[in-house]
């Protein structure tokens, strides 16, 4: 079992306080949007271990490399491969994320063989495709989280359209009212995305101003155009549903749900993919014709996730994903220790309270990696998130 040592990424919209707060440190006044728990190669966790020339600090990814079968168990790799198949993160929100979208197993493999035949650089700006790998993800809230979260019944967003009181947006309202659920919904992305940037920004900005004006459930659009002025992709999230979590609620994104978080404080796990189509809300390349293609244009009624509980006291969000599962527990002082250990590596995450793993002791942000099949007890008072993969 090893102690981890994680990155914070400052991406423009993280919150500078959230992260800080769980950790109890100082605010650096920078940005502290989320931090990667795993074995990505963007960020690794790095773990001190043991050898015959005394502690050595090194990435997770080396102590993966260095033994798979050791460190994830053989029944993992024959699943996903000699990797870590899932990412932990917190992610503090402070201002809202892209719109985006992530394609499924297949159209992800299709998609990276065609730009991998075509030569496009792994690192160029207009590269949609990362990997061959899917990106589901879950998202938990630790403090209220407000979301987009998939396509809201067409003449829904077009009430809240009309409601705004501009011209310019009336031919998206006829659109939405006019036809079937499906192709309502595409034909208006489509025309949003594909719209003269000029006269969209004269649009968004008016239908800002509008939303301010209204107040009640045009507010969250409101707070979106502020932080990004004229983007077409204020009226995209005019689509979709808004959704407020409460603490220990989730979202489940599958592929080609279209979503966004706007705000709050939550702990994330997803397949370890960096594949996103995105759709708004973003100074980055927006390949319409293949986000067209994997976005699936039907109303969806948001499934916020409650954990079930189990006998053992753990608590699980339940998942259609093979690649990770996240589950809670809550410990009183003088329980008797509970018992995690697994077949699958772990990844244990304290969100408050003082949580014992083992020898290690975790604070509020700290968190631990147990290699497959290694005996782990939990004592303590206090909340631990268990990322693993699914039985």
């Amino acid at each position: 079992m090893d102690r981890l040592s994680n990155t914070v990424r400052p991406y423009a919209w993280g919150s500078t306080t959230a992260i800080p707060a769980l950790l109890g440190i100082a605010p650096t006044g920078e940005p502290q949007a989320e931090m990667w728990m795993g074995a990505h190669p963007g960020a690794p966790s790095r773990i001190t271990r043991t050898t015959a020339s005394g502690e050595t600090e090194l990435a997770l990814t080396e102590a993966i490399d260095a033994d798979p079968e050791g460190e994830l168990g053989a029944p993992t790799i024959a699943r996903f491969g000699p990797r870590l198949p899932f990412l932990l993160k917190l992610l503090a929100a402070g201002a809202p994320l892209s719109v985006q979208v992530h394609p499924d197993l297949d159209q992800a493999r299709e998609g990276y063989a065609d730009e991998e035949a075509r030569g496009v650089p792994i690192d160029a700006p207009h590269r949609t495709y990362k990997d061959a790998n899917h990106k589901p993800e879950l998202i938990c809230a630790l403090t209220p989280f407000a979301g987009l979260c998939g396509f809201r019944p067409p003449t829904e967003a077009a009430d809240a359209m009309e409601a705004l009181g501009v011209d310019s947006l009336k031919p998206y309202v006829d659109l939405l009212r006019a036809h079937p659920e499906e192709a309502a919904l595409r034909e208006v992305l489509t025309a949003i995305l594909g719209a003269n940037p000029a006269e969209m920004a004269e649009t968004v900005t008016e239908a800002a101003a509008a939303a301010e004006r209204l107040g009640g459930t045009h507010a969250p659009y409101a707070r979106i155009a502020h932080h990004f002025p004229g983007d077409p992709g204020v009226l995209a999230a005019m689509l979709l549903n808004y959704v407020q979590l409460q603490p220990g609620e989730a979202l489940f994104l599958g592929a080609g749900v279209p979503h966004a978080y706007l705000d709050g404080l939550g702990v994330e796990i997803m397949a370890n993919s960096d594949n996103v189509l995105r759709c708004g809300l973003t100074p980055k390349h927006i390949d319409v014709p293949e986000l067209l293609r994997i976005v699936r244009f039907e109303a969806t009624e948001p499934g916020v996730l409650r954990p079930e509980a189990a006998p053992s006291g753990e608590e699980l969000y339940e998942t259609p994903v093979d690649e990770f599962a996240l589950s809670r527990y809550t410990l009183a002082s003088g329980a008797a220790p509970t018992d995690l250990t697994a077949p699958t590596p772990q990844i244990l995450l304290c969100t408050a309270g003082t949580v014992t793993v083992g020898e290690l002791a975790l604070a509020p942000g700290e968190s631990a990696y147990v290699p497959a099949g290694e005996r782990v007890e939990a004592t303590g008072r206090g909340t631990l998130f268990r990322a693993t993969v699914a039985a």
